[in-house]
């Protein structure tokens, strides 16, 4: 126990030394770097276009301010006529299961228990057995319900995206770009 302790303590203790030696002491500073590209491309990346997962060239050399000012008019324009706002796309809700689905699954196999009763002790564990297996099929099914609900409602939200992106497209299209 003495040993775990040892090897979570030590890299801590460094981690809580290069916090408070300053960077002039202990170690050599790291010499300094240009600016981070990401703050260079954050204006590109916080688009309308770029949300949409879509690539916006201005070929009329239309100014960024105008660029911008025509995705929000396309991004308005393609939500009233698609009726899809791509920010908040929500799948419809998967169906529940019926009474009677339910029910089938909370008595797997109760029937191979009473019919093992009746043969003795020795049916009773193999009707026990039975139910466990039925259970577990129940559960198995389930979840490849469930798997298939999933794949359903991933495939419906890239479907309404997809059509989004068609309206908007078309519209920025129409204002003298190329959209990829």
């Amino acid at each position: 126990m003495l040993n775990t302790s040892q090897r979570l303590s030590a890299p801590l203790a460094l981690l809580l030394g290069a916090l408070v030696i300053p960077a002039g002491q202990g170690q050599q500073a790291a010499p300094a770097a240009a600016p981070a590209p990401a703050t260079a491309a954050a204006p590109a990346n916080s688009s309308l276009s770029s949300s949409l997962g879509l690539f916006v060239f201005p070929a009329h050399n239309q100014a960024a301010p105008q660029q911008s000012d025509d995705e929000g008019a396309c991004y308005g324009w393609a939500k009233s006529q698609t009726g899809i706002d791509p920010m908040n796309i929500r799948p419809p809700a998967p169906p529940e299961p019926s009474p009677e689905q339910q029910q089938q699954a909370a008595n797997a196999g109760n029937g191979a228990r009473a019919a093992g009763a009746a043969r003795g002790a020795a049916g009773v564990i193999s009707g026990g057995a039975a139910k466990r297996r039925a259970k577990k099929q129940a559960e198995a099914q389930q979840q490849q319900q469930q798997a298939a609900a999933e794949q359903q409602a991933q495939a419906y939200v890239a479907q309404q995206k997809a059509t989004y992106n068609k309206a908007f497209t078309a519209c920025m299209e129409g204002k003298g770009y190329t959209v990829k």
